[in-house]
């Protein structure tokens, strides 16, 4: 369902292979652990909706009335576990270096969104194949702290239909010394549109989309992280840009800009293909 935004995209069809990563593996591995026994306090928010969302939507309250379940919840250090690298489920996690991904696994993360709804699911009601996933990346590292960030797809299934924000996006920091979480984040960015919705309205789909300013769960403060310098890193435009690569094949492709495509033709001697879009081919909320 793409209704909102109209982007013209040129293409220059590329010859060779293209290049996922931006850059090199670092050869340092680490071990990434919570041993610390102590309960998490994770606060939740969701926004309220209101205006914000198309025309189809606003008779629905399900939607419109949308709310936490819990604004404050305590949680088991075990359910952060989910977010750490391991080759299988019950295995401890494996040493992993930074620009490395692995998934996260799902149980964790459904109980931390059952915070925010009591039905979350992972399972995209529509998926053309490259909706679902959930893939977490070591961002940075040093004696003290590991910062993993996270890309999930995940949706909140209402009686009559589904709330599916364009991603959840977040960072989990952990404590090196103590084995503990100093920081987490799960939210849905910001954007113009950043969820949509299917209704069941007499058998039929309505379908429509909007913008909620906050749905986030959230414990401790990214304050922590200032001034702290790294032993290795990559950018979180770097992590983010590897973790997108891990759902969408379109990604992949070498998009050219309006402004640049005529030179580039012409320079390459290569034709000109140009699609026009209705929609992000980036998140889910279109």
């Amino acid at each position: 369902m793409k209704t909102l935004t109209v982007a013209v995209l040129i293409l220059i069809m590329m010859s060779g292979q293209l290049n996922a990563d931006n850059h090199s593996a670092a050869n340092n591995k680490i071990k990434l652990k919570l041993d610390d026994p102590s309960e998490v306090s994770v606060q939740g928010f969701i926004a309220p909706i209101g205006d914000t969302v198309s025309n189809s939507g606003r008779n629905w309250p399900a939607l419109t009335n949308m709310r936490v379940v819990a604004p404050e919840k305590q949680y088991p250090a075990s359910v952060f576990h989910a977010f750490l690298p391991s080759q299988l489920a019950f295995l401890p996690s494996k040493r992993v270096s930074v620009g490395e991904l692995w998934k996260v696994k799902p149980d964790g993360v459904l109980e931390l969104l059952r915070q925010l709804h009591p039905n979350p699911s992972v399972n995209m009601h529509i998926n053309t194949g490259d909706s679902y996933g959930l893939w977490a990346c070591l961002r940075a590292y040093n004696d003290e702290f590991a910062d993993i960030a996270f890309r999930i797809h995940a949706e909140f299934v209402f009686e009559d239909g589904w709330f599916t924000p364009s991603q959840f996006a977040g960072h989990l920091v952990i404590d090196r010394v103590k084995g503990r979480v100093a920081f987490f984040v799960m939210r849905v960015p910001g954007g113009p549109v950043n969820f949509d919705f299917n209704r069941i309205v007499d058998g039929s789909r309505v379908a429509g989309a909007g913008f909620c300013s906050q749905v986030e769960l959230r414990a401790g403060t990214q304050e922590i992280l200032e001034n702290v310098e790294f032993t290795e890193a990559i950018t979180q435009e770097a992590a983010e840009r590897a973790l997108i690569l891990r759902f969408y094949k379109s990604q992949q492709i070498n998009w050219v800009q309006p402004d640049q495509v005529l030179e580039m033709a012409h320079t390459q001697q290569k034709p000109i293909h140009a699609i026009s879009i209705d929609g992000p081919l980036d998140n889910e909320s279109c």
